[in-house]
């Protein structure tokens, strides 16, 4: 049992200040602040979208004011980093998944490559798909 004499404070763990700018120091760090980022940018496009279906359904005039609104060039501006930021949110997310995730068949564990490999089919056929279901 220890007894602290009044007047007296526990000497603090010494915490070394970090820099605001700590994640420019390493391409890992960049990249880690970057991807975290990203979500800002998936966060616009999911409400880019919900407003255009929205637009969509409330007719034909409706969509043509939502379709000026997007070609002005702010709009424009911000999908282009918004689709740079979700291609980066999706490469890294892909390379990610073989860490986070152990997965065994017959109980031998599947290559990182074939995972990652295996998430770029499903996306290509996933694209294909949509792109199809739109441009029929």
């Amino acid at each position: 049992m220890s007894v602290q004499t009044p007047g007296r404070s526990r000497p603090r763990a010494y915490r070394r200040p970090v820099s605001v700018w700590w994640w420019l120091r390493k391409p890992t760090y960049l990249l880690f602040v970057l991807r975290e980022l990203s979500s800002i940018f998936i966060a616009w496009l999911v409400a880019f979208l919900v407003i255009m279906v929205f637009s969509v359904g409330r007719g034909a005039d409706s969509y043509r004011g939502f379709m000026d609104w997007a070609g002005q060039a702010w709009v424009v501006v911000i999908n282009v980093l918004a689709f740079a930021f979700a291609a980066l949110h999706t490469v890294t997310w892909f390379l990610l998944t073989p860490k986070a995730m152990a997965l065994r068949v017959r109980g031998r564990a599947v290559p990182a490559r074939a995972v990652v490999t295996g998430e770029y089919v499903v996306l290509a056929i996933v694209t294909v798909l949509v792109l199809w279901l739109v441009l029929r």
